[in-house]
This record gives C-alpha cells, sequence and structure tokens, in this order.
C-alpha cells in the first residue's frame, strides 16, 4: 500500500516539475518556488472543503483508507461501513475526497523535497555564497511538511479532536507562509525597497494579529461553532448572548465534550463564535492600516492594494456565511480568503525587512545554467 501511494504521488508531481522544466523562464528554482506555492495554496484550500464536508473520517484510518491506497480498492469496506451507519462519517464520496486530500499533501512535499535538493546543492556548489538558493527556508519547509503528516494521521486517530484539526490548520498555514517568503526572495523583478522599512513592526503585528484570528477561526470551525450565530451585528438578537468561555476554551478534549466528558452545552459554541466574531475587527482595522499605507509606498503598492481587496472579501464572505446558513461554497472562500491574507501580509513583512527584494548578483548564473 505505501509503495502503491508512494508511486501514485510521484506520478502526480511529475506533471508540476514538467511544467517547470519546459517553461520559458530562465530561472527554474523560482518558477519551482512558485508552482510549490501555488499547489500548497491549493491544498489549504482543498483542506478546508475536507474539513467542511464533515469528510475528515472518510477514510479512518492513516495513511490508506481500509488498508488499501485508494477507495476504489477500499469500496467493499466502505460500503459496508456506509450500511452499517447511513448517516456516519463514512461515504464513498467522503473517502475520495479525504483520500484526494491526503495525495495532494504528499505532492506537495515531493515538491519541497525537489526544492531542498536543488537549494542544497546549488548553495554547495557556489560555496555557499548563493542567497538565491539558501537551503534553510526549504529545509524548514520539509521540516513542516514532515510534523503536518503526524498531525493529519493524529486528525484521523484521535476522531477529530479539536484541539488536533486547529493545529494541523495552523501547520499548513505556516507551511503556506514560509513559502511564500521563499517565493518573495526569488522576485528579481520586484521595484525597489525605498521607504517600506517604515512599515515593519505594523506588518509583523498584522500577521501576528491575522495569525491568532486564523486559530480563533479554526476553532470556529473545528468545534462547529458557525451556526451559534445566525443574525448580524447581534447574536442570537442581543448583543452580549449566554456565552461560556470557561468550556468553549477548554483546549484538550473531545469533538463535542466538555473536559470532563460531558455535552459541550450551546452557550459555548456562542462564546466561540462571538469572540472569533469580535476580534476580527481589530484584524480588519490593523491590516487595513498596514495595506493602506503599503499601497502608497512603491515597494509594496501593488501587494497593499490586493490586501486591501482580500480584507473587503474576507469580510463580506464572513458576514454572508451567516447570513445564508454557512453555504460550501462560501465557507470554502473564506478559508481561501485567510489564507490569501497570510500570502499578502508575509509578503509586505518581506519587503520591510530587505533593502534588496532579491539577490540580483546570482541570477546570471541561473541563467546561463537553467536546468533543476
Amino acid at each position: 500500500m505505501l509503495l502503491q501511494m508512494t508511486l501514485t504521488a510521484l506520478v502526480a508531481a511529475i506533471l508540476p516539475l514538467a511544467t517547470v522544466w519546459v517553461s520559458g523562464d530562465a530561472d527554474k528554482y523560482r518558477k519551482l518556488v512558485w508552482v510549490t506555492l501555488f499547489l500548497t495554496f491549493d491544498l489549504v484550500m482543498f483542506g478546508g472543503f475536507t474539513r467542511l464536508t464533515d469528510s475528515g473520517l472518510g477514510c479512518p484510518d492513516w495513511p490508506g483508507c481500509y488498508g488499501q491506497a485508494n477507495p476504489l480498492q477500499a469500496h467493499a469496506a466502505i460500503d459496508a461501513a456506509q450500511a452499517a451507519m447511513p448517516s456516519g462519517p463514512v461515504t464513498t464520496s467522503k473517502a475520495w475526497i479525504e483520500m484526494i486530500h491526503r495525495y495532494l499533501a504528499i505532492t506537495v512535499g515531493v515538491l519541497i523535497v525537489a526544492l531542498t535538493v536543488i537549494a542544497w546543492r546549488r548553495w554547495l556548489k557556489s560555496a555557499r555564497s548563493a542567497r538565491h538558493f539558501s537551503p534553510g527556508l526549504p529545509t524548514a519547509s520539509f521540516a513542516l511538511v514532515c510534523l503536518q503528516g503526524a498531525f493529519g494521521a493524529w486528525t484521523v486517530t484521535m476522531k477529530l479532536q479539536p484541539i488536533i484539526v486547529t493545529t494541523h490548520l495552523l501547520l499548513g498555514l505556516s507551511l503556506l507562509a514560509a513559502l511564500a517568503w521563499l517565493a518573495a526572495q526569488q522576485d528579481a523583478s520586484a521595484p525597489p525597497n525605498t521607504g517600506a522599512a517604515q512599515l515593519r513592526i505594523p506588518a509583523l503585528l498584522a500577521l501576528l494579529l491575522l495569525a491568532l484570528q486564523i486559530a480563533l477561526g479554526g476553532w470556529v470551525s473545528t468545534n462547529y461553532a458557525t451556526l451559534a450565530c445566525t443574525d448580524f451585528p447581534q447574536c442570537q438578537g442581543s448583543w452580549l448572548p449566554e456565552m461560556d468561555f470557561a468550556n468553549g476554551f477548554t483546549l484538550w478534549r473531545d469533538l463535542g465534550k466538555t473536559g470532563a466528558g460531558e455535552f459541550l452545552p450551546f452557550a459555548a459554541l456562542t462564546a466561540i463564535h462571538v469572540v472569533h466574531r469580535s476580534f476580527a475587527f481589530i484584524v480588519i482595522a490593523c491590516a487595513g492600516w498596514v495595506g493602506y499605507r503599503a499601497a502608497r509606498i512603491e515597494a509594496t503598492a501593488s501587494i497593499g492594494r490586493w490586501l486591501l481587496l482580500a480584507l473587503g472579501m474576507q469580510f463580506l464572505t464572513g458576514v454572508s456565511t451567516i447570513y445564508l446558513q454557512w453555504p460550501l461554497l462560501l465557507a470554502v472562500a473564506h478559508n481561501g480568503g485567510a489564507a490569501l491574507l497570510v500570502v499578502l501580509l508575509v509578503m509586505i513583512n518581506y519587503r520591510t525587512r530587505n533593502p534588496t527584494v532579491a539577490d540580483h548578483s546570482n541570477l546570471q548564473t541561473i541563467r546561463l545554467n537553467p536546468k533543476v
């Protein structure tokens, strides 16, 4: 099973690798970084789709599905589980969703291994002088992939325990952030970094606040607290509905249960939802100010405008999920919006901390020898 899964993931990784190889981009390593970032963004989006469709236990073992490499081979076991519990977590469609998510994750892992190997080879070959191929970040990304795989396994074996699922989400976005920083290092066409340093502290603060807000959003999603408030700006027709913060924010507990093993009260779900909703205004204010200022600086102008647009769309999708009773498409878009905000704020942070956006001294060598 493991051999078959590995071979399948390698075959899946051939397409993006081939796309990079045959592209007209002289800097193949840069191209591979951006392709990996794009697929990691897709992985985060599909992970949200997997969670929102309750497909996390579509295959209740790991890494395969009922001991098989794919749901097609495991169809008998899946059919039996679905027949025994028609409203349970195991269905054919959920099994496919879960396994596609796992295969996409393995494919991203293969691409990051390729990035790491290339970076180390080029860095050592250049006598450790090529910043363009500094292997630290690719190696850290590989370590994140391994840790993310472990939490993916625990997500299944620990039956969607909220703290495990939320950590799995945060690790995925940490990987996305690491790749966004790596992609920013490769951007040789960016304008000079004049004036961006003044945003260094505000941009970092906005990124840290966003990380906390994403953790709160993950806590809402993994505890199924989205519909605890179905009106806006009030909740349950009140500015201060009944809330149980103690049980709502007990981190180590089973899904739907308190730390003592009792059923989680609705007031706890309300507390989770209200905290996430209230903190969003702080994030919007801080990140919006950073986006406004970034849009007025040459080095960050385009990213700043995209940040303002993404913040507006994130607010609209968040409010729409409340009024429209959490439609799947909007919920997935809200997850994707959070990932996009991470990428944009990471890139603004990069440009506020680097006097030159890219190490142009090594690009001539890369163009002369473009193969990776």
